[in-house]
């Protein structure tokens, strides 16, 4: 992995009211488990993002994880925007994505059609209003498992994107972890996103898209043997693991 080059977070640090921290959950917050219900964030790390919230502008989780999930894990006191931008809790108050209540059923009844004739052997997780499609052990269905989710995806009109050793379907609605960045983050003049898989080049893409308008934009990749290259390949900063960038992120105090 990449040395960390922690003069960056300086443009955050002197300027804090007007910064935004935003950071993914699996893999970047949390250290990937077997049994995806049973991630939790690495030491130190709610009470880092706690801290930093009391100093610095927006301090945010934004993840493909339901919100229920999130709060199970995560005080309120910081912001959540769950199921990539389709749901969120902020200042004391849940909401939702317009758009998003219409598909609870179509939703429901591709997960239990996925569980009785989905590829053998996948599991799949029911996110109230999206589909994770899961070959995490047993990585030989992969091919499988995505051809079955971007069938189902093209009969149902939905979208479908690669996660880590999984699959996502999800409405046809237009936000992803870039379009919440943009939204959230429009008046801030330093941005750092962290994340780790697929579903954070998004985020990315949003901070390529505010640094043209004069932002600065901090791009962190959380390292592992799944991190996708390109995600690499595209960060100003690469740690080697959610406790390493715990660490990172201490500077900004």
């Amino acid at each position: 992995m990449s040395t960390v080059n922690l003069d960056l977070l300086d443009s955050l640090r002197n300027d804090p009211a007007s910064s935004a921290i935003v950071v993914d959950y699996d893999g970047t917050l949390s250290p990937i488990v077997e049994d995806p219900s049973t991630a939790i964030p690495t030491d130190g790390a709610v009470e880092l993002l706690e801290q930093l919230a009391h100093r610095y502008g927006i301090v945010m989780i934004v993840s493909g994880r339901p919100l229920a999930y999130l709060r199970t894990r995560l005080p309120d006191t910081l912001g959540m925007v769950g199921l990539y931008g389709l749901e969120g809790f902020s200042n004391g108050e849940r909401w939702e994505h317009p758009n998003g209540g219409a598909w609870r059923e179509c939703m429901a009844d591709l997960a239990m059609r996925a569980e009785a004739h989905g590829p053998k052997g996948m599991r799949v997780e029911l996110k109230d209003l999206s589909i994770t499609l899961h070959y995490r052990g047993i990585p030989d269905l992969q091919p499988a498992v995505e051809s079955y989710a971007l069938e189902q995806a093209r009969t149902a009109g939905l979208h479908a994107r690669p996660a880590r050793m999984s699959m996502e379907l999800q409405p046809p609605i237009d936000t992803d972890k870039g379009t919440v960045i943009e939204r959230v983050c429009a008046d801030c003049r330093a941005v750092l996103f962290a994340g780790d898989d697929l579903g954070d080049l998004p985020g990315f893409d949003a901070l390529d898209r505010l640094a043209a308008d004069g932002v600065t934009s901090i791009r962190v990749a959380v390292g592992s043997d799944e991190t996708p290259p390109l995600l690499v390949g595209r960060a100003d900063l690469v740690v080697e693991s959610p406790a390493a960038l715990v660490e990172a992120l201490r500077h900004l105090l």
